[in-house]
């Protein structure tokens, strides 16, 4: 069974998005070193119930919150998406240090994201 490990939230503007959480649920942010605006969310202790995720810079106004899945093999949940009636919005990438992720749409036309961890991704 895959679980849902990360999610993303697009902000025109991140700073004041991380306010807003920071101020409501007392979240935690830190700027990640790669190569985009992307500041990695914590929301909570390590060991407690939920998801940690990210607040990122919105590039177009039909970004929406994203999910991210954690899978064992990104190359059979491709196949898997393609079969299944989904539709893949973006080809397999490499996130440095971290693994491998496809984004996608469901059926309905739900934005998902899809993650093999590999600490060797490039």
């Amino acid at each position: 069974m895959a679980k849902v490990i990360h999610f993303e939230i697009p902000a025109e503007d991140p700073e004041a998005s991380m306010g807003f959480y920071g101020k409501v649920f007392g979240w935690k942010f830190q700027k990640w070193e790669g190569p985009q605006d992307y500041w990695l969310t914590s929301t909570g202790p390590e060991g407690e119930q939920g998801i940690d995720g990210a607040i990122m810079l919105k590039e177009k106004p039909s970004d929406t919150v994203v999910n991210t899945i954690d899978v064992p093999s990104l190359d059979d949940v491709i196949e898997k998406i393609k079969v299944n009636g989904g539709k893949l919005l973006t080809e397999r990438m490499g996130i440095p240090g971290v693994g491998w992720l496809v984004y996608f749409l469901d059926p309905d036309g739900h934005q998902f994201g899809a993650m093999e961890s590999d600490p060797n991704a490039k």
